[in-house]
């Protein structure tokens, strides 16, 4: 259900590459959050995959969403590049109203 609604809020068509990326790594890092502690990562990583993957297409944020559960699985660990964006006016509802 979680990752249910983080493909939702990451289906936006047209975006900037940086906000993709944004909303890509949030998504991530709530995705990581909200797994249960005793879960296989790995196994969670590729059902969170499987389910994003046939939406990669639709949205840049979904498609980066994808290229993080991938690396999150390589072996050895890399660390990833995961940062929170940086608080700025983003044009409140006529902005989300021209992204879509």
């Amino acid at each position: 259900m979680v990752l249910d609604r983080i493909l939702l809020r990451l289906q936006i068509r047209r975006i900037a590459p940086e906000r993709a990326a944004e909303l890509a790594q949030l998504g991530f890092m709530e995705w990581l959050g909200a797994l249960p502690g005793e879960s296989d990562f790995h196994q969670q990583a590729m059902i969170a995959y499987r389910q994003a993957v046939p939406l990669r297409r639709q949205a840049p944020a979904i498609a980066l969403f994808c290229d993080l559960l991938v690396a999150s699985t390589r072996m050895p660990p890399e660390p990833l590049d995961l940062s929170l964006p940086s608080p700025h006016r983003r044009g409140g509802a006529r902005g989300r109203r021209q992204m879509n």
